[in-house]
């Protein structure tokens, strides 16, 4: 049973009514499911080998208490910044759990990464190789190192979050693979622990999996050839979920798991994985209020209290969420349709174009499936409007995990120079 659903005329999550917490909480807001979120997880899980390390995305849900729900499960964090790495030791992942990602980690991250301990360094360059053996060294200790090779396979997701192609910024070009495994045995402060590879995200399909899993398990083969001690393998994350109800549903985690399972039975390694959406997307929600209904030209206008500052999704790259009305119409309501957008001062702060909806009024409350990820970690303060807070739910409690800023400290961030 999903985690948020209609209960006696009202959208609630979990055992918690969303009409009154927003009552409470105000508008808009974030709202996660513990449940939803430990049922993801174990899913997922379950599907891989029980000694696999799930690294879970920070970047797709980066607040604490997410990460500490996750984290009591046994999962790990991979982060892409020296931020992120400190929010899931704050949330009590262990170093030993957390792989750091990313194209330009500084050389103050690196240290930060070394100094906790982390699993290992998922390096994408040369310089970056180079780099970290300079910090390193310096730190009288070797890095664990996974160099993430880029294996040219389209994943057939959208172009901005496709990641290994050869005209991506990730990685180690394939033809170059070898030959950067070789100079990181000849630097002392580098420790080769595996291969990483990752493709992309909200990928549909497995076909683009098993094709690069392929190629990687082979480069694993080679690399062992030539002397390297590869006892790890980090397939990355980026299985899709379903955002449309109208759409052929994604593949599961037990097919997904199938895939690796069939890909790597001989290669003897312990293998890493970095979900985020797959775990936190269908755990969220973001509730908004409609603040008015306005009749254009051609067509109308839902316009809510929640702008693309809150969830940029849309905006960013056409990102399809369904669209709930708190209260529950009627199966006979009659329904019309409506550009849904926000307050933002931009033609882009849009949410859905032409989109048939049951007549919701001013004052009335819709709900955002599927934005437990990629949404509040995206939130910036754009027409100065402090971003949407956080809420966790469990069984029929409530916690607000993230406060709403009020306009006066968001000014208060501001310094005005003294010559002012």
């Amino acid at each position: 049973m999903t985690a948020f659903a209609y209960r006696s005329g009202v959208l609630h999550a979990e055992d918690v009514d969303l009409a009154a917490l927003a009552e409470s909480v105000g508008t808009p807001f974030y709202c996660y499911s513990s449940a939803a979120l430990e049922r993801h997880y174990r899913d997922f899980a379950a599907a891989l080998p029980t000694d696999s390390l799930i690294a879970f995305s920070v970047k797709a849900n980066g607040n604490l208490a997410v990460l500490k729900t996750l984290g009591a499960l046994g999962a790990g964090a991979d982060v892409v910044s020296g931020g992120e790495l400190k929010k899931a030791l704050a949330a009590g992942i262990p170093a030993a759990r957390i792989v750091f990602s990313g194209v330009g980690k500084t050389r103050a991250e690196m240290q930060i990464g070394l100094d906790a301990g982390i699993h290992q360094f998922n390096v994408e360059s040369e310089p970056e190789l180079e780099a970290l053996n300079a910090v390193a060294l310096a730190s009288g200790k070797r890095a664990p190192v996974t160099l993430r090779v880029n294996p040219d396979v389209d994943a057939k997701t959208h172009a901005k979050i496709t990641t290994g192609t050869a005209e991506s910024k990730f990685g180690i070009p394939w033809d170059r693979s070898r030959a950067a495994y070789a100079l990181a045995a000849r630097l002392g402060g580098i420790e080769i622990v595996g291969v990483d590879v990752h493709i992309g995200s909200q990928i549909t399909t497995l076909a683009p999996f098993e094709a690069a899993f392929s190629r990687v398990a082979d480069l694993v083969r080679r690399l062992r050839e030539d002397g390297h001690a590869i006892g790890r393998l980090d397939l990355g994350g980026g299985l899709g979920v379903a955002y449309r109800t109208d759409n052929t549903p994604p593949p599961d985690a037990a097919a997904y798991g199938a895939v690796v399972a069939r890909v790597t039975k001989d290669l003897d390694v312990r293998l890493i994985f970095e979900p985020g959406r797959l775990i936190a997307a269908n755990a969220g929600v973001l509730v908004s209020r409609v603040i008015y209904v306005k009749q254009g030209d051609t067509k109308k206008f839902l316009i809510l209290d929640a702008g693309m500052n809150d969830l940029l999704r849309p905006a960013l790259y056409d990102a399809h969420h369904e669209i709930v009305c708190v209260a529950e119409p009627a199966d006979t309501a009659p329904r019309t349709r409506y550009d849904v957008v926000g307050p933002i001062c931009e033609t882009a702060d849009l949410f859905a174009r032409d989109r048939d909806l049951p007549d919701p009024k001013a004052g009335d409350l819709v709900a955002f499936l599927g934005a437990g990820a990629y949404g509040a970690v995206m939130s910036s303060a754009y027409n100065a409007r402090p971003p949407a807070p956080e809420v966790l739910v469990k069984g029929g409690q409530w916690s607000l995990v993230r406060p709403r800023m009020t306009d006066d400290a968001l000014i208060a961030s501001d310094r005005i120079p003294p010559w002012l």
